[in-house]
């Protein structure tokens, strides 16, 4: 039997050392933006010196889609947009209570090469790091209302996600 003490535990589990936040409070970032994105400075803001690791994301605008030549996109959004990024992003820090989280997705008109969807996501530990960060991405596609409109070489447009 041993006679070390219990390892007292924070209110998230976690060894008492271990600083506690909400979800909330490890969300960085969550917004749309109609200014071109930056997944350096994603990786750079979401990173603390606890996380040892930072996955990043860039959802970046291609020249073709399903074999027609891709001239330009435009994203609009709904106006519950905003506020739908920032839940998805508050529901991933929740599910990994070590993470930090970086989400920012582009609304107008977008170019080649331009990035459309960046995130990042840090943590002490990659697998919860990756897992994490495909999670957010997922979760943005999936539950936040943006739509795009592709523009084709020869004249044609689409929208998708609508």
């Amino acid at each position: 039997m041993s006679s070390e003490a219990p390892q007292e535990l924070n209110q998230a589990g976690f060894a008492a050392e271990e600083p506690f936040e909400f979800p909330q409070e490890r969300v960085i970032l969550a917004r749309l933006s109609d200014e071109p994105l930056s997944p350096a400075e994603a990786e750079a803001e979401v990173w603390a010196e606890r996380a040892g690791a930072v996955v990043g994301f860039s959802g970046i605008v291609r020249n073709h889609d399903q074999g027609q030549p891709v001239h330009r996109l435009s994203y609009t959004a709904h106006p519950s947009a905003a506020e739908a990024i920032a839940q998805v992003a508050v529901d991933v820090a929740a599910r990994f209570p070590t993470v930090r989280v970086w989400v920012a997705h582009r609304v107008g008109e977008l170019g080649i090469g331009d990035h459309a969807l960046v995130a990042a996501v840090a943590s002490a530990h990659r697998a919860e790091a990756f897992q994490a960060c495909a999670e957010l991405v997922e979760a943005t596609k999936q539950q936040v209302p943006i739509w795009k409109e592709q523009f084709f070489a020869d004249g044609s447009k689409e929208w998708v996600g609508l």
